[in-house]
């Protein structure tokens, strides 16, 4: 039930209370939301074709745009060895040590932006007017005068792949065309605000705070069917203190594999010289006649 009143004061706020929430720097946003649509597009990637080949990322085509975009050719790159990685391909630092080699490129990475106003917006028309003319008086700037307001920020990236095989040319698999979007939306209602919601947010939030669900509302019915794991998630493949105790037994396996070989090719080598030796034909003190006869009387 507190959360419920909680839910309700809150509502009876958004709509009373006039408030002066106001969000003056968007970079982070928007670096947040590049992130999360390249990250999104870069999952839509099937890799699997390729799984246990080794490939060579060519990033000829993707470049470098100079300027303060932190979300940039850098970021793709990893994103796309990542996924490379997790899918099982086994990448290569040369051109001429793999097998096959994918070639990507970007169609599209930015974020517009939309504003709307319920209401009178901010105008200084009539104080510009005014001061053209030397006896009017001065006319203050006409304040922002609105029951609501909306602010939304979208994101779209675009990343195609191919591969072919290095050797031969032949073309061996296309991504097709993966796009994504990511969005980023704020709400003010009677001046108080901003109410969060986006493709960024797990939860929806109120001024930087979480909203929790009312529980007059009621439950989600039935489990929740796990989501496929994407690139953004955290998850462990393996420990590294066991991936060091499976090589390091992977390794004593095939040293003793390969020592048995070479015992076993040694005492076949001897068992085959104690054969050899005992078929050839013994040595003895008689003389043949035929030597017998050539000796002088």
């Amino acid at each position: 039930m507190r959360s419920a009143f909680l839910y309700i004061a809150v509502t009876c706020c958004l709509l009373v209370v006039a408030g002066c929430g106001t969000t003056q720097l968007r970079s982070g946003t928007e670096q947040l939301l590049l992130s999360d649509s390249v990250d999104r597009t870069v999952d839509q990637l099937e890799f699997s074709v390729l799984s246990g080949r080794k490939v060579f990322l060519d990033t000829t085509y993707i470049n470098t745009v100079k300027g303060l975009m932190f979300v940039n050719a850098d970021y793709i790159i990893s994103a796309i060895r990542h996924k490379l990685t997790t899918s099982g391909c086994l990448i290569q630092d040369s051109k001429d040590k793999a097998d096959y080699v994918l070639e990507a490129r970007v169609g599209a990475l930015g974020t517009d932006s939309l504003e709307v106003t319920y209401g009178l917006p901010a105008s200084n028309a009539l104080s510009t007017a005014a001061s053209l003319v030397a006896s009017a008086p001065v006319v203050p700037t006409i304040p922002e005068i609105s029951v609501g307001k909306r602010n939304a920020a979208l994101s779209t990236s675009k990343i195609v792949v191919y591969a072919y095989h290095r050797e031969s040319g032949v073309p061996v698999w296309q991504s097709g065309t993966a796009i994504s979007k990511s969005d980023a939306k704020d709400t003010w209602i009677m001046g108080a605000g901003p109410l969060q919601r986006g493709s960024i947010y797990k939860t929806p939030k109120f001024a930087g705070f979480k909203l929790k669900r009312p529980g007059f509302l009621g439950k989600s019915k039935g489990p929740t069917p796990p989501a496929p794991l994407t690139i953004a998630d955290t998850y462990q493949f393996v420990h590294p203190a066991v991936l060091e105790q499976q090589i390091a037994d992977t390794e004593a396996a095939a040293a003793a594999v390969a020592l048995a070989e070479k015992a076993a090719k040694e005492q076949e080598a001897a068992e085959a010289a104690a054969l050899a030796e005992k078929e050839k034909p013994a040595e003895t003190g008689v003389v043949p006649a035929s030597h017998e006869a050539e000796k002088p009387k």
